[in-house]
């Protein structure tokens, strides 16, 4: 290919990934933006911890979100299923004196219920999840209101230690810099290296042909991600100063439900199945995928993830409330679509998602330090979204 070929080969891949591209640049814009308006509060080590846990149910509740609009689903009942599973564990915890342990395992399988109701009233009934989960909407959220009463404090420290808490420090500090952090950021980064490096082996094993641009493109990739994994450890690993370094519990757990969940989506029958039912539902029928299948268990996967969000949520709250997850599900919705699912379905990614989850939690927690109002935050919010779905739909009309 001669080398007008080989730019326009270029310009196509980019265009290609123009969206998910344009939202890693206005994450950055934003960072920046908040960065100096604040001088300097957004990216305090005290402040990024706080960002994780403030919005670790954004980054839970879209990854289940993102595959159940993938498959042209709609989910609107989270918000009030953190509600009801939150009371469920407050009361067993602090009414039933039920170790909190194995009251988790109970909340999740109270979430796995819920998906499964959601689930057989989608596959085997027929009523579309608009529908369905707007009922479970009003359902538990009533449920919770009796359920819960005003509120149902949480004692235990143990258990709160969850959103607020570190792993330990048992590898002691360098200086100032704690070390299981570093090693963790580090083995991270070994991992982006080789995994990008096995890719690009495996392509050429199978007879696939990469020209130069594919491996700049796979290249620089992986050079945006060791350098975001880098300096996120180089935050959080921090101590002194009113920070107490380490690596927080809650982004642990964010990470090994991110690791799991894009390889559910990339190399999993079940992940080929979504896509193939968002794409078109009839041609994926005639293939022989059982299509009712592929959407009970996009709910219970939903259910298990929902509970997972209410567990780290009561614990960073220490109060179950029958208000608590009040429009979460506008969130998770918002941060599929700003990071790049389509509104029609059978296109979207984790890393997507995880950047427009990204999107939500800076825009909140960098109005927050500028003292915006709550009403504005939601204006402001309601715009990004509006222009992220007008983008996809101007995009899709460009290519045809």
């Amino acid at each position: 290919m001669n080398k007008t070929g080989q730019e326009a080969s270029f310009k196509s891949l980019i265009s290609q990934n123009l969206k998910q591209y344009g939202m890693i640049g206005a994450l950055v814009a934003l960072v920046v933006f908040f960065q100096i308006s604040t001088n300097g509060l957004l990216l305090l080590p005290n402040s990024f911890v706080a960002l994780i846990q403030q919005n670790a149910y954004v980054l839970i509740l879209s990854m289940g979100m993102v595959m159940i609009i993938i498959a042209t689903h709609i989910d609107l009942s989270v918000g009030s299923q953190v509600a009801f599973i939150g009371g469920i564990l407050a009361i067993l915890m602090e009414k039933m004196h039920v170790n909190w342990v194995f009251a988790i395992f109970v909340a999740i399988a109270v979430g796995l219920l819920i998906g499964a109701w959601h689930g057989f009233w989608v596959a085997y009934v027929g009523i579309p999840g608009f529908i369905t989960t707007l009922a479970g909407m009003l359902l538990f959220r009533g449920l919770s209101t009796i359920l819960v009463g005003e509120s149902v404090p949480i004692k235990s420290q143990a258990y709160r230690n969850i959103a607020k808490g570190y792993l330990p420090n048992v590898l002691g500090f360098a200086g100032p810099f704690d070390v299981l952090t570093l090693v963790i950021g580090i083995l991270i980064i070994a991992f982006i290296i080789y995994s990008t490096l096995r890719n690009i082996k495996r392509a050429i094993s199978a007879g696939i042909t990469l020209s130069s641009n594919d491996k700049t493109l796979k290249y620089i990739t992986a050079g945006v991600g060791i350098i975001v994994v880098g300096f996120v450890t180089y935050l959080l690993a921090q101590s002194g100063n009113g920070t107490e370094g380490g690596m927080p519990i809650t982004l642990v757990i964010v990470g090994l439900l991110f690791v799991m969940y894009h390889f559910i989506t990339t190399s999993t029958v079940f992940g080929r199945q979504v896509y193939a039912v968002g794409g078109n539902r009839k041609a994926a029928t005639l293939s022989g995928i059982n299509t009712r299948l592929v959407d009970f268990k996009l709910f219970l996967h939903m259910g298990f993830l929902v509970s997972i969000a209410s567990i780290v949520m009561l614990s960073r709250s220490a109060s179950a409330t029958a208000v608590a997850g009040q429009e979460f599900e506008m969130d998770a919705i918002a941060a599929c679509f700003i990071g790049g699912t389509a509104v029609t379905g059978g296109a979207g990614t984790i890393p997507g998602v995880m950047i427009g989850s990204a999107v939500m939690g800076v825009l909140n927690q960098g109005l927050s330090l500028l003292g915006v109002s709550s009403a504005w935050v939601k204006a402001i919010k309601g715009l990004v979204l509006l222009l992220a779905v007008a983008f996809d739909i101007m995009s899709k009309k460009k290519k045809r």
